[in-house]
């Protein structure tokens, strides 16, 4: 059974399917913050939403980070170690990549398991 929760026509916010959960792609609060606190923010909302649909960061099993520009990776990349519980870090990738909103520095894409 697939289990869409927020569809909307072009995506949904959220699918769940055998013990797994997808998230849409998360972005920052406030756009017009630095990369470390539109890190932050979207780490924030990545924790809600499998707060919200029953997991948590420790059951996560992969995030794809899209980052503007790799100069602020290493900026980003403090944020995330100081977000991911030690010993439960998720397989990752990050990428540079045009935004679909130009302010955009930063976007996240996680797979998690139910707890």
């Amino acid at each position: 059974m697939i289990e869409r929760q927020e569809t909307k026509a072009r995506m949904s916010r959220v699918v769940k399917h055998n013990g797994t959960i997808y998230l849409c792609g998360q972005v920052c609060a406030d756009a017009t913050k630095d990369i470390t606190e539109q890190t932050q923010t979207m780490l924030d909302k990545v924790e809600t939403l499998l707060e919200q649909v029953g997991s948590d960061k420790q059951h996560m099993l992969s995030a794809t980070i899209y980052i503007k520009d790799m100069s602020l990776f290493a900026e980003m990349n403090a944020v995330w170690d100081n977000w991911v519980p030690e010993g439960y870090a998720p397989a990752r990738a990050c990428v540079e990549a045009s935004m679909a909103r130009d302010v955009l520095l930063v976007e996240i894409s996680v797979i998690a398991a139910e707890k």
